[in-house]
């Protein structure tokens, strides 16, 4: 499966960025995860999935949609399918956030986008709005037509990001993101409570991508996965209303049901 066949599956996916590495080139962050597999890791494919449907109220833009990991997982077993009908004794194993390489550095070295100060990576079309997906296999990188990897670049480092971000954490003045208070379990200290206040988000945070000029005008996916079922604005009636296997289905359901009341209780 050459480099023009990958391109092919991607594009009836409506994913335009792909890069093809050697897993020589990739920075490992958690080897221990790729010391569990059977197989020696040979080539990457790593891929960025558009995510921006519109601004969510009071739920972060990513968590508007269905759960993302679903759309990835997807991606990446119509991936392993194609590639294993060239390849059909190849092994690969696909990841999306939890990963053994640093899925930033890799997207950056493969010319998907920059590093951006808010610790996200920015793409040139889409912006900050797009998640990471990467299949390893043990197929010789050559054959996918791999190609040698870019030098990481950065943004132009206006600072915007970091004014806008509404604990300072980006300053340097603070000790969590917002989108971090609001996936910590337990009770929160009173200025905790008053960030989730100030930000007014039920679960994570967008003020450094709103900010960022380089999300002025956000591009919309072409995925249509994340136009199905959208919440922009997550209410008690609604979670009452959601059971396990719904809620099990959202990003924001992954921390479990009473966050998410604990949260709705701070912005009444």
């Amino acid at each position: 499966m050459s480099k023009e066949l990958i391109k092919k599956f991607f594009g009836k996916e409506k994913i335009e960025y792909f890069a093809v590495l050697d897993y020589r080139s990739v920075r490992e962050s958690a080897p221990e995860i790729m010391e569990r597999e059977s197989f020696t890791p040979r080539s990457v494919i790593v891929f960025l999935m558009p995510y921006y449907t519109g601004e969510g109220i009071n739920l972060s833009s990513y968590a508007v949609s269905l759960d993302y990991h679903i759309a990835l997982r997807g991606v990446c077993r119509r991936l392993a399918e194609a590639l294993a009908t060239a390849y059909p004794n190849m092994h690969a194993r696909a990841y999306g956030d939890h990963s053994p390489i640093d899925e930033r550095h890799a997207a950056v070295i493969g010319g998907l986008g920059v590093f951006g100060d808010s610790g996200l990576i920015i793409n040139e079309k889409y912006g900050t709005y797009v998640f990471i997906g990467d299949l390893v296999t043990d197929i010789d990188p050559s054959a996918l037509g791999a190609m040698e990897p870019t030098e990481p670049r950065g943004c132009i480092h206006c600072g915007a990001c970091e004014a806008a971000c509404p604990t300072g954490v980006l300053r340097g003045s603070g000790e969590d993101c917002l989108s971090a208070l609001t996936q910590k379990k337990g009770a929160l200290t009173e200025r905790e409570e008053s960030y989730i206040r100030l930000g007014g988000y039920v679960f994570g945070c967008d003020e450094c991508q709103r900010a960022c000029p380089y999300n002025r005008a956000p591009k919309m996916t072409p995925v249509p996965f994340f136009y199905r079922e959208r919440i922009p604005a997550l209410s008690r009636e609604i979670l009452d209303g959601m059971g396990r296997e719904e809620l099990s289905r959202r990003a924001f359901g992954w921390r479990g049901r009473r966050l998410l009341e604990r949260n709705l209780e701070i912005l009444k």
